[in-house]
């Protein structure tokens, strides 16, 4: 009867202490999702734009950032004896292609007949170089330094006429007065003038007349030349402060000494 009842004790403390463990893991599984996540670090997805990893406010990288600038055109001119390209197209002093070779024989025609390299083109396939002498060179470079010049700028407003030079008197005055306009405006005049048939006029001469009759504010930033048989051209431009107050005090003395002669002629008299 004793052990019977020692049994039964040991058994119902067994159920009572499987009852209190249940109780207890179930607990503490319910709250503590609630309380703290233990994440692997492999899980956790980082927000990148507020990485604070060594003072970066970036996201790493090995890659280095490119601020490549724009590549500036290379000034015309003799290019000496160090050529990138391994292969280049050559053109003659004269101007005739020499076709494709390699650089060690273009700097072998260089050397034999003394003349200079010059890039006419560095994005051709191949890259083109002509032979030059120094005096071509320094003509060119006058040509190009001319035609940069005579461009108008960024913002710079030209106006274009264009007339024959066997014009009438008065649409000549009246063209004259519309170039006075645009140069009160300061913008830049081309004048082209066309060589009519069976005309013997001067078209120099016309531009000086042209000029004149604006000559207090305005001057030539291209000064007349021909372009091509029969046509000339120029680019008027308004003068700068500096240089109107340079004509303002030429045209006081010349004024100063016409005075000054007729009043010796008067007292001769």
């Amino acid at each position: 009867m004793t052990t019977f009842c020692v049994m039964k004790l040991l058994c119902q403390a067994t159920r009572n202490e499987n009852r209190y463990t249940k109780r207890f893991f179930g607990t503490l599984l319910t709250q503590a999702p609630q309380k703290r996540v233990f994440s692997p670090f492999w899980m956790v997805a980082p927000d990148l734009r507020k990485s604070t990893v060594f003072g970066l406010s970036q996201p790493f990288c090995t890659a280095e950032k490119s601020h490549k600038e724009p590549k500036r055109k290379a000034a015309f001119g003799s290019v000496g004896r160090r050529i990138p390209y391994r292969i280049l197209h050559v053109i003659s002093q004269d101007g005739e292609s020499l076709g494709h070779m390699h650089r060690a024989e273009a700097l072998k025609l260089m050397d034999q007949h003394d003349l200079k390299l010059v890039l006419l083109s560095e994005n051709a396939e191949p890259p083109v170089y002509r032979l030059m002498t120094g005096q071509q060179i320094h003509e060119e470079q006058l040509k190009r330094t001319q035609k940069k010049k005579e461009s108008p700028k960024a913002g710079m407003v030209q106006k274009e006429l264009s007339f024959s030079s066997a014009i009438a008197k008065n649409d000549l005055e009246t063209k004259t007065k519309q170039i006075a306009q645009w140069i009160e405006k300061k913008y830049h005049v081309k004048v082209t003038i066309r060589q009519a048939k069976q005309s013997n006029t001067d078209m120099l001469m016309l531009f000086d007349q042209i000029l004149e009759t604006v000559s207090e504010k305005a001057t030539y930033l291209s000064k007349p030349k021909v372009t091509r048989e029969g046509v000339s051209t120029c680019i008027l431009r308004h003068m700068s402060d500096k240089e109107l107050k340079a004509y303002q005090k030429m045209e006081k003395q010349e004024t100063s000494t016409v005075k000054k002669d007729e009043n010796e002629d008067l007292n001769r008299e």
